[in-house]
């Protein structure tokens, strides 16, 4: 049986969940799988007539790896572990994510080592399958223009998509992206370690100009409450 075949209710009373799922989290997962025109808290519903209250926007998570270890002695840049730090950092990511009902459809990642370690941790925290992981080459130095080729290949039924990488690319997207919405921050680090920024995106992923996006939050892991 769809999901649309029966109420969010039903489905909360056959799939029993964890207290600290959200409602948005609970209509995330009943609706995943299954392409529809419009989504409802009252029910897996398709609506005649949308009201601007069943608009569920796509979002973009850019995550810059955890803190690393510049003193690893490692052979290469591309191969440089994380930090002790780190280590910590990553996970908390991922937990908050998953209390906030911020799972992805769609985990996009460069293939070095700090960056791999770091999404690992942060979707073990999420339950989310290290298989799903999309390995990109490119992210790793990419430039803002192949950051946006790359965002622009993601499948339109990818609502939340985290993309985890490196500065100074992924402060350049943020920056393009979000335009006037952008406040410099205090100490001018816009993407410091493990730093998670959330963008709302246009609905087209393949139309990324610059200032489409809405700056929803920038989260420090410092921030993060355990």
């Amino acid at each position: 049986m769809k999901c649309a075949d029966y109420s969010v209710w039903q489905y909360m009373h056959l799939h029993p969940i964890r207290p600290q799922h959200r409602a948005c989290e609970i209509l995330r997962i009943c609706y995943k799988g299954y392409e529809l025109h419009h989504r409802s808290v009252f029910g897996c519903l398709s609506l005649r007539h949308p009201e601007p209250f069943f608009h569920m926007p796509r979002e973009l998570l850019i995550l810059r790896h955890a803190k690393s270890d510049w003193g690893a002695g490692v052979a290469s840049d591309f191969k440089r572990p994380l930090a002790k730090r780190g280590k910590k950092d990553a996970p908390r990511v991922g937990a908050w994510l998953y209390r906030e009902g911020l799972v992805p459809d769609l985990v996009v990642s460069s293939p070095a080592q700090r960056a791999r370690q770091t999404v690992e941790k942060v979707c073990k925290s999420m339950d989310y399958s290290k298989k799903k992981i999309q390995w990109q080459d490119e992210v790793y130095g990419a430039s803002l223009p192949n950051l946006l080729r790359l965002l622009g290949r993601c499948p339109l039924e990818a609502r939340i998509v985290l993309l985890v990488g490196h500065n100074p690319g992924l402060e350049e997207l943020v920056v393009y992206l979000a335009g006037d919405d952008l406040d410099e921050p205090a100490d001018g680090k816009l993407l410091p370690t493990a730093t998670l920024a959330r963008l709302e995106m246009p609905n087209d992923w393949d139309a990324l100009t610059s200032g489409c996006a809405q700056l929803i939050t920038i989260t420090r892991p410092r921030n993060l409450v355990d």
